[in-house]
């Protein structure tokens, strides 16, 4: 307690700049200081840049055996690197038992404001080397929010310390915040400061989020600033572009390498898969040099291409190649790409055969792609085979019963689509909903299913009726097989018509000039009935759209898509 006492006296000395010894010597040698205590007089050395207090304050805790926890060192770190004691802060820092993305920001910040980069950048490699371990603990226990909060106090922020901040949040797939943080970054005029870290990080966001216009603000301002040729760079910018259906920049990206690793050739590989050009991947595959070997990922890259693209005997038979020549580089998910292959075809009792012969346990992952091709082709025997080993191995995944629903629907079996509801009541089953989103001038506009908050929401309404009788008189038939209720044809149209990624579409075709292409970006995995959607408006409306979903990427012109309706 007289501790405490003499803390918060401390603490008065410090606001009323009262820095000589005596205000320390008040304090008792030993006591059961409190946190808070010792949290409110480094806050205050930290204000008021108090390096002269604040080490007596630091000395008292070790004099009084108190080892901060993670929050307080971190303080402690922040104060003397503040006050310009980088040895101090470098010394808390290597002392602590824990560290956090927070404590290595502020030290990174420290020597950046200090005009120490070389050590500032050393560091940041350090931390990103340690970072997963960290970052990984941050998504399970929502701690980036703190993260965020201690990057909101700092003193200054520089581009080293939006850098880590930024990488935390793409790491965990918040590429909104990511690409928040960016803006900031950007509104404060660092832009040029960026170096490959920075940019890399940020083409990781773009990628997630399919923002093309920033992206090609990113790799405008990496041309603008001449920096040397970094491999990891030029690989980001290839699978940015991919993701944001720009195929032919990921390719002259690639092509004007001076050096390319197999990483390089594995992203222009996995970005002809997504957009379902599989002869393009098997003749890139062909062309790889010598000196480059294949690893684990180009395999699968070259049977996901496959898969995608619908070149079942093709696939099969590299397959086959591969389980002769390269087995040792083999694991589950190729399997996974060859069981999707054959489920994409119809060959469910082959896949199924498959899976009982491979040498790995299967995956949730594995029976949920044929569980899929169930659907897609209506074959409610291995349906519900399947669907039995899913429900048993997650029976919260509300996918799973969504799908069976559907395969039920399909056969005109309401009775058993009944069922499964109620099973999903039972377990209080949750479905993920559907979200569709596009970015038009820099703005996220994000839609639902049946969507009620968007600001234009009765513009959109009217907008989608008008189409609807536009792509009905150029042949558009509904497929009513996509809705899960027993309702009647017209009601089940105008759930239909609903669908997320229709709004968006909609909303497209209302927000940009005409002929423009509209870029949308999706959840779940599209439906059939959209996907056949967005083909008739593609040709009524001389619109190109890409349509990136869960599963793929859909370039649809003139009533044709890249996938050729296989997905």
């Amino acid at each position: 307690m007289l501790a405490a006492r003499g803390l918060r006296r401390l603490a008065a000395a410090i606001c009323l700049a009262r820095r000589s010894s005596s205000a320390v010597a008040a304090l008792p040698a030993a006591g059961a200081a409190r946190f808070h205590d010792y949290d409110a007089a480094v806050t205050e050395c930290i204000e008021r840049r108090a390096l002269r207090v604040g080490r007596p304050v630091h000395a008292r805790m070790v004099a009084a055996g108190y080892r901060p926890a993670l929050y307080l060192a971190t303080r402690l770190v922040i104060m003397y690197a503040r006050c310009g004691a980088l040895g101090d802060a470098r010394n808390v820092l290597d002392g602590m038992p824990k560290r956090n993305v927070v404590s290595w920001t502020a030290m990174i910040s420290g020597y950046s404001q200090n005009e120490r980069p070389a050590e500032a950048l050393e560091l940041f490699i350090t931390m990103l080397r340690a970072g997963s371990a960290l970052l990984d603990m941050y998504a399970k226990s929502e701690n980036v929010q703190e993260a965020r909060r201690v990057f909101d106090m700092l003193p200054a922020r520089d581009v080293v310390s939006y850098t880590a901040i930024i990488s935390g949040y793409t790491h965990l797939g918040l590429d909104e915040e990511a690409l928040g943080l960016f803006r900031q970054l950007y509104n404060e005029g660092m832009q040029m400061q960026c170096n490959q870290v920075t940019f890399t990080t940020l083409l990781n966001a773009l990628s997630g989020l399919a923002s093309l216009d920033y992206g090609k603000q990113v790799h405008g301002l990496i041309l603008r600033k001449e920096l040397p040729f970094f491999m990891a760079l030029q690989n980001s910018l290839i699978d940015m572009y991919s993701k944001c259906g720009k195929l032919l920049y990921s390719r002259r990206v690639f092509d004007n390498m001076p050096e390319r690793s197999v990483v390089s050739w594995n992203a222009i590989l996995m970005g002809y898969g997504r957009h379902g050009l599989a002869r393009e991947v098997a003749q890139l595959f062909r062309s790889m040099p010598e000196e480059v070997n294949p690893d684990s990922v180009t395999l699968l890259a070259v049977l996901s291409g496959y898969s995608h693209g619908g070149l079942v005997d093709e696939g099969l038979d590299m397959f086959d190649l591969i389980v002769k020549e390269q087995s040792t580089l083999l694991n589950i998910e190729h399997y996974g790409c060859v069981i999707d292959l054959l489920g994409r075809s119809g060959r469910l009792q082959k896949a199924l055969n498959l899976i009982q012969k491979m040498p790995f346990e299967p995956t949730r992952a594995i029976w949920g792609s044929l569980l899929g091709a169930c659907r897609v082709h209506v074959n409610i025997p291995v349906g519900e085979l399947v669907a039995r080993k899913l429900l048993d191995i997650e029976p919260e995944n509300a996918g799973n019963y969504v799908i069976l629903s559907n395969i039920y629907a399909a056969a005109g079996m309401w009775k058993d689509v009944f069922r499964v509801r109620k099973l999903m009541l039972k377990n209080t089953v949750i479905k993920e909903p559907g979200r569709s989103w596009m970015i038009l001038d820099k703005v996220i506009h994000t839609f639902h299913s049946s969507e009620r908050f968007h600001p234009r929401k009765e513009d959109i309404n009217a907008k989608i009726k008008e189409i609807y009788i536009d792509i009905k008189a150029a042949g558009f038939i509904p497929d009513l097989s996509c809705v899960l209720h027993d309702v009647d044809d017209e009601q089940k149209e105008r759930m239909l018509l609903g669908h997320s990624e229709k709004l968006a579409i909609t909303f497209g075709l209302m927000s940009t000039p005409s002929g423009l292409p509209i870029q949308v970006m999706k959840n779940l995995r599209i439906c059939v009935d959209c996907h056949n959607f967005a083909k008739v408006v593609s040709k009524v409306y001389g619109r190109e759209i890409s349509l990136r979903d869960r599963n793929r990427f859909h370039l649809i012109t003139e009533g044709a898509c890249t996938c050729g309706d296989y997905w």
